[in-house]
This record gives structure tokens, sequence and C-alpha cells, in this order.
């Protein structure tokens, strides 16, 4: 049928295009979508637009066609928001006659599937979808366990991704950012960019098996094995305790961060106060080094690998999508980028990596194996602090904990440019449980400080938490929403987002609802580090990369539409 190959380029992947049944709404099982033959041609590519997005934008998530399961009136509500948040997302990809479709008001009110599935969740009277839409059926999807090898490339579960289309000063004036929401150039998870694959796979170069770059095929969502007690507590109501006879915390500085409100979906500006405060010396307490050795294995290789280079003015292969492009642009009368190359080059390391521990009280609690899921946090901070400035790489360790939104501490036990030694490990062993996890704040001081002090081109934050986000006003989803919100705009700042969970209770649907599609895991013991964090951090780095690359291009389109409205 028609329209195979735009459809494969929307979505990102190799879909095919049949008729459905007679007066059957448009839909897609994931692998092929299917549309009404007997429709006109405006109303067939309006119908292949929005179901194709819905893939492209991982809007058929596994988790969320399991929360939509057989409640057609939740899918219907969640066809209407997220629809118009895909087709946003892939504008630059949709026919000129489909783009008017598109409710904008209706995208930015949400971020992500999970936001959307939220809002269609809740009581909050929404409009039917468009009969253009479709419908979602998730009894008829295929499993991604079903395909084919080198199929499952777009797979969203896998790659981390960042839905967010405006930074968060743009979205707090109001401002709508018109650059797309989604990568063209390249895949967070390896390969070239979406019309470059499906060009590759049209002509039967598929990835071989054990081929791609190293960590391409790995997973960047690892499930928990210890399922969830039903006697864990979600938190601890004690605040640290102050030692007797110490000297006042010292404060080193304090600023405010604003915090996204999900029941009025805008952000509270200025509404949280992070303290950077010092451990007292008397809280410094001896820690014993872990072996480093099986990590740095791990992470020995990290962004010294051959990375394929696009759009380079030399190269050993052909740049479809930047090809592409450069001819759209001289028949459009342009000057065409001559950048259409791909180049191998082998890259040095230039990374700075801030640890954020979760001190608060829930880090207090047993793990599956008995000991404090504090006790495995912190060996896991230890032997990344020590293993990646072993490597070379530029490291910070930061704990942290909150007491309302007026304060949330921030402790420095190793900044930028410190050595990881024996003091910074009493600092880190000195590090006490206590009160409530305010982790939006957390994660926007830990980007302020990483986009301030960390030096480098590539970035990464990684967080190290039982992931339940709690304290007073900030509970449940409110709390895991602003987290979420919190992770997006990191990666939209081009830095790298990892989550680790390290002996933690916390179920794997929780997790997803705090961490949302930056790259997380969970493990039961701290000694299966090594063998998750590569794939991790490549996804993480690929996905800043990315926003990088993105970032960079809304900025020409920018300078360029600031020239011509100059010259006019």
């Amino acid at each position: 049928m028609r329209y195979r190959l735009l459809a494969s380029a929307i979505a990102g992947q190799g879909v095919e295009v049949a008729p459905a049944g007679a007066g059957e709404l448009a839909w897609t099982d994931g692998v092929t979508i299917f549309i009404d033959s007997n429709a006109d041609s405006s109303h067939q590519l309006a119908m292949l637009a929005v179901q194709s997005s819905l893939i492209g934008a991982g809007s058929l998530d596994t988790a969320v066609l399991a929360a939509l399961g057989h409640r057609p009136a939740l899918a219907r509500r969640y066809l209407a928001v997220e629809g118009q948040r895909a087709l946003s997302t892939h504008e630059h990809l949709l026919p000129t006659s489909v783009r008017p479709v598109i409710d904008r008001t209706a995208a930015l009110r949400t971020t992500s599937p999970v936001e959307s599935l939220d809002i269609a969740g809740s009581r909050e009277p929404l409009e039917e979808p468009p009969e253009i839409f479709g419908i979602i059926v998730p009894r008829r999807m295929v499993p991604s366990s079903a395909l084919a090898p080198g199929e499952g490339e777009a797979d969203h579960r896998h790659a981390p991704r960042s839905d967010d289309r405006v930074h968060l000063h743009e979205l707090d004036r109001g401002e709508e950012d018109d650059a797309p929401g989604v990568d063209i150039l390249s895949s967070p998870v390896g390969g070239g960019g979406a019309i470059g694959r499906l060009i590759k796979r049209l002509f039967g170069d598929a990835r071989s098996e054990g081929g791609g770059p190293p960590g391409a095929d790995a997973p960047t969502h690892w499930a928990p094995v210890p399922r969830p007690s039903s006697s864990t507590r979600w938190l601890s109501t004690t605040a640290a305790p102050a030692p007797r006879g110490t000297a006042a915390i010292e404060q080193s500085w304090t600023t405010t961060y604003p915090e996204w409100d999900l029941n009025k979906r805008r952000y509270k500006l200025d509404w949280c106060t992070v303290e950077e405060i010092d451990p007292p010396v008397s809280e410094l307490a001896p820690l014993r080094l872990v072996d480093t050795h099986g990590l740095r294995r791990a992470l020995g290789r990290l962004g010294m690998e051959f990375q394929r280079r696009h759009r380079q003015r030399q190269g050993d292969d052909v740049d479809v999508d930047a090809a592409v492009e450069s001819q759209v642009q001289l028949r459009a009368g342009s000057v065409p980028d001559e950048a259409v190359y791909i180049d191998t080059l082998r890259c040095r390391r230039d990374l700075s990596v801030l640890l954020l521990l979760d001190v608060s009280g829930s880090a207090g609690e047993p793990s599956a194996t008995g000991v404090p899921v504090h006790e495995h946090q912190r060996a896991a901070a230890e032997a990344l602090a020590v293993g990646l400035h072993e490597l070379g790489d530029r490291v910070a360790l930061y704990g942290f904990r909150s007491q309302g939104r007026s304060a949330v501490h921030i402790v420095p036990v190793m900044r930028f440019g410190e050595d990881p030694g024996a003091l910074v490990m009493q600092r880190l062993g000195g590090l006490v449980p206590g009160a409530y996890t305010r982790l939006g704040a957390a994660i926007r001081h830990g980007t302020a400080v990483l986009e301030r002090d960390a030096g480098t081109t590539r970035r990464l934050l990684v967080v190290l938490s039982d992931g339940l986000a709690y304290d007073h006003g900030y509970e449940r989803s409110y709390g895991e929403a602003d987290a979420r919100r919190a992770l997006a705009e990191a990666r939209r700042r081009g830095i790298g987002c990892v989550c680790l969970s390290i002996g933690a209770r916390t179920d794997a649907g929780a997790l997803r609802r705090v961490f949302g599609t930056a790259a997380h895991a969970a493990i039961p013991r701290v000694e299966q580090l090594p063998t998750i964090v590569s794939p991790l951090f490549r996804s993480a780095l690929r996905s800043a990369e990315l926003q990088r690359r993105l970032s960079q291009r809304r900025e020409r389109t920018r300078t360029r539409l600031g020239v011509e409205r100059r010259t006019e």
C-alpha cells in the first residue's frame, strides 16, 4: 500500500501499511498500520500520520498499554491527549496538509506518555479524539519479543528519550519552541537517523548478531530482582540526628529553584530553597574502600571506542539524512550544507560525572539482604567516584535530603577537582540517613552544579536513590511528576541522566513513575553494578549528545530567522 516510506520515517522504524476492515477506524499493532482504503487521500494521510507518530513518540509503550488494558474509554481519553503530543513531536516530518490537525495548546499540556496517562485517568473533562486519530487496541499490539533481529532499534523501553520541546525558562514565559522534539539525525542507542536506518533496512543492511556499537542492544531499563514487601515503609519521620557537642553546620550558599505543580500544570517559581552545607567534623567516620577493578573494566572504554560522527565535511560513508536535507536546501534555493559524510573517530575521554546520593530517612530501611539500603547506595557511590576518578574523569559527589521546601540540604562530599582521598571517604562514611526526599530540587541543583563547574563537553548526572520522592506537600504523584520533569530539564540541557536504585524494595512501576524515560536500573546488590553501568552510561551520553545537536540546530535556525527578519 502507499505511504509505507513516509510512515516508516515518522515512526523511526520499518512499518507496513495495510487496509483496515470495512468501517474500521485506523489502528496499529506496532508493526503494521491499518487504515481505511475507501477514505479519501487526505484523510488516509492524516490517519497514517497519527498512528505512525504514536509509534515514534513511544506512546504505545508496553507499560502504558498494560494500564489501558481492556478500558476503551480510558484509551480514547489517552489518545485525545497523547495523539496531539505525538503529532507535535513529529511536526517536522509531517506533510503540510496534516499539520493544521495539531492543537498546540493540547500538545503542550504533556511532555511524556506517562503524563498523558495521568491526565487521561483524571476526572478532567476531555474532548473526544477526532475520527482521524483512529483507536488504540492494546490487545492487538505485537510484543517486542516477537520482532525479528534489527527491528527493535526504536523500542522506547530501551532508549531514554526527552520528549520536552522547550526549556524551563521558556515554559515559564509561556513561549512556544518551534523546534522539533525528536531527533532525525541519530538514535540514542546506536545507528543512523530515522531516515538513514529506514533506507538501510529497506535495502537489507541489517545489523548482524553481535554487531553494532558496544552496548547498542543492551537494555537501559533493568528490572529489580526482589519483589516489594508489604511491610516496606515509605519514609522515616525522624530527621538526621545532630551529634552532641558539635558546632553548627556551616552553610556554603543558598539558592532557590522552581517546582513543577502537577495539579495546576505549571511551575511554582522560586519555590524550593536549597542550602549547600558541610558535614560537622564529628560526623566523619572511616569508610572501607571497595574493589573497583570490575567497575573500571566496565567503564574503561566509555567514550574511547570508535564513534561514527555524523554531518562531517569528510568521511568514509554518506550521511543519508544530511544528504537529503542538503538536497532540500538546494532545491529551495538556499546554500546547502556540505557536511554530508560520516567519519569514524576514536574520541578521548571528556567526561564529568556528578553523583547525587539520597541520604533521606527511607534509605535507612533494610534491603532484601537485611543490610540498610543506604549501605548499598553509599558503597556504589564510593565505587563510582573512585573508579571514574582513576580513569581520568572529573567527578563530584553530593548527598541530599530535605525537611520541607524551605530546607533542602545538599552535602558536598567531593567537589569537582577534589581527589577521593581519605577525607572524602570519611565524609561519605559520616552521612546518616534522615528526613525526607525532595528529589526534584536536588536534581535541579545537581544540574546547576554540572553546568557551572563540570568544565567538559560531556556531562552525566547519576542519581543514587530508592526512588521514593516524598516530603511535606510532595506526596505520591505530585513528587513523582516533579522528579520526572527535573530529569527532563537536565536532558534538554545536554546532560545525560542515569538513575540507580540499589538494594531498595521499590517496585519497577514506581521507579518508572519517578525516573520516567531517563535511563534507570534497579539491582539488589552493589556487586552487580559493573554488569549494568556501561550500557546505561553509554545510552545516557548518546541521549545527551542528541540533545546538544538539537540545541545547536535550533540555535542555527533562530539565528538564520533573525538574519532574514533584519534583512527584510
